[in-house]
C-alpha cells in the first residue's frame, strides 16, 4: 500500500480512535463498577496502556507491516500466537465498532439508535474505501471538533462542582476498581490503529515510535481532566446512572442549553472512533488474508485508492449487522476482553526482543491478564468462548 501518512496524521488517527470511545461510552459503565474509585481505575488502565503502547511501538519499528500484533506474534512467538492475536483483534474490535456505531445512534436519535448506527457504519465504510488519506483528513476535522466541545464542557463545569464528590476510593472495592480499569482500557486501545497502519506511514521506524506515546499521552490528559470535571458535578453514583454523562453534567451545572452541543460532540467523537476502528480491523483482516487465515480474496488492494477495499466492505457489512442487534454495554465488555488478550500477546512478543528491557512487557502482560479476567462474568465467558473458537478453528486447519 502507499506510504502517505506522517507523524501528525498518525497521532490524529490514534486520537480519533481513543477520545470518542472513552469519554462518551466507557465512563458510565466504569463508574458503575468502581464508584468513587473511578479515577484509580483510570490510572491503572493508563499504566497498562502505557506498557502496551511501549511494547507495540518497539515491535512496530521492527515489523512495519499491516496487521499489528498479528505480525509481531507470528514473527516472535510462532504462527499460532500471531493467529490468536489477529483473531482476538478482529472479533474484539468488530464489537468495538458496533459499540461506537450505537453510541452515535444513542446521541443522534435515541428512538432509532440501531438504524442510525447501521447508516453510520455504511457511510464511513465508503469513506475508508476511498483511501487512508480521505480517512485521515476527516479524522482531523472530527478530533478538532471533539476537543473543542470537551474544552467547553470542562470550562462550564469548572465552577459548578463540589470537591467532596471527588472522595477518591471512599466507597470503592478492589474488584470494582479492577473491573473499571478493564472497561476503561477499551477507551485507551485506539493507539493500535497506528501500529496496524504500518504499510501506510512514511518512515515507520520513526513515525510509529513517536506517534503512539504522543497520542496516548494527550488522551490520558484529556480523560483525566474531563473525568474530574464530571465527577465533581455528578459524583460517582450520578455518573454510574447517567445515560449521557457529559450532557447530564452540563445540565446539572445549570447550563441545559449546552446539552445539545455536547450531544453533537459525542456523535462526532463516536464517528471518529468508528472511522479509525474500521481502518484497523480491515488492515488486520488484510494481513490475515494474505496468510490464508481468512479468505484470500480479502487481501486485494484497490489499484487506484490503495485501500484493502474488499476487507473494508466485508468488515462494514459485519459491523452493520451487529449494530442492528447488539447491546452497547455488552459490546464494550466483550471487546475489552478480546483486546486485552491481543495486547497480552503483544507484550509476550516484546519480551523476546531484549533481555535487559523486559520490565515493561512483563508488567504489560500481567496487567492485561489481570484486567481481562476481572471483567464482568458475561464478558469473560463470551470473550473466552470466542477466542477459544478461533484457536479451535486454527488447529483444525
Amino acid at each position: 500500500m502507499k506510504r502517505t501518512l506522517g507523524v501528525f496524521d498518525a497521532v490524529v488517527i490514534g486520537l480519533g480512535s481513543m477520545i470518542g470511545a472513552g469519554i462518551f461510552a466507557a465512563l458510565g459503565p466504569a463508574a458503575a463498577a468502581a464508584g468513587s474509585g473511578l479515577l484509580i481505575g483510570l490510572a491503572l488502565a493508563a499504566v497498562v496502556a502505557y506498557c502496551n503502547a511501549t511494547s507495540s511501538a518497539r515491535l512496530a519499528a521492527l515489523y512495519p507491516q499491516s496487521g499489528g500484533t498479528y505480525v509481531y506474534g507470528r514473527e516472535r512467538l510462532g504462527d499460532f500466537w500471531g493467529y490468536t492475536a489477529g483473531w482476538s483483534f478482529i472479533v474484539g474490535k468488530t464489537a468495538s465498532c458496533a459499540a461506537m456505531a450505537l453510541t452515535v445512534g444513542a446521541y443522534v436519535w435515541p428512538q432509532y439508535a440501531h438504524g442510525v448506527a447501521v447508516g453510520a457504519v455504511l457511510a464511513l465504510t465508503a469513506v475508508n474505501y476511498a483511501g487512508v488519506q480521505k480517512s485521515a483528513l476527516l479524522t482531523r476535522i472530527i478530533v478538532a471538533t471533539v476537543l473543542g466541545v470537551l474544552a467547553a464542557v470542562v470550562v462550564t463545569l469548572a465552577g459548578a462542582g463540589e470537591a467532596d464528590r471527588l472522595s477518591i476510593g471512599a466507597d470503592a472495592d478492589a474488584w470494582g476498581v479492577l473491573q473499571a480499569a478493564g472497561l476503561l482500557f477499551f477507551a485507551f486501545a485506539g493507539y493500535a490503529r497506528i501500529a496496524t497502519l504500518g504499510e501506510e506511514v512514511r518512515d515507520p521506524a520513526r513515525t510509529i515510535v513517536r506517534a503512539i506515546p504522543i497520542a496516548l499521552g494527550i488522551t490520558l490528559v484529556v480523560y483525566a481532566v474531563v473525568a474530574v470535571a464530571v465527577l465533581s458535578v455528578l459524583g460517582g453514583t450520578g455518573l454510574a446512572t447517567a445515560t449521557a454523562p457529559l450532557a447530564d453534567a452540563v445540565t446539572a451545572a445549570g447550563h441545559p442549553e449546552l446539552a445539545p452541543v455536547v450531544r453533537v460532540g459525542a456523535s462526532v467523537a463516536a464517528l471518529g472512533s468508528l472511522l479509525a476502528l474500521i481502518l484497523g480491523v480491515s488492515r488486520t483482516t488484510l494481513a490475515m488474508a494474505r496468510d490464508r487465515h481468512l479468505p484470500a480474496a480479502l487481501a486485494a488492494v484497490h489499484p487506484r485508492f490503495g485501500s484493502p477495499h474488499r476487507a473494508e466492505v466485508a468488515v462494514g457489512i459485519i459491523v452493520a449487522t451487529l449494530a442492528a442487534f447488539v447491546d452497547i454495554r455488552g459490546a464494550i465488555g466483550f471487546s475489552s476482553f478480546a483486546v486485552l488478550v491481543y495486547y497480552a500477546i503483544a507484550n509476550a512478543s516484546a519480551w523476546t526482543l531484549a533481555p535487559r528491557r523486559r520490565i515493561i512487557p512483563a508488567l504489560g502482560l500481567a496487567g492485561c491478564l489481570l484486567l481481562a479476567f476481572t471483567l464482568p462474568v458475561s464478558s469473560v465467558s463470551w470473550g473466552a468462548a470466542v477466542v477459544a473458537l478461533g484457536a479451535i478453528r486454527y488447529l483444525f486447519r
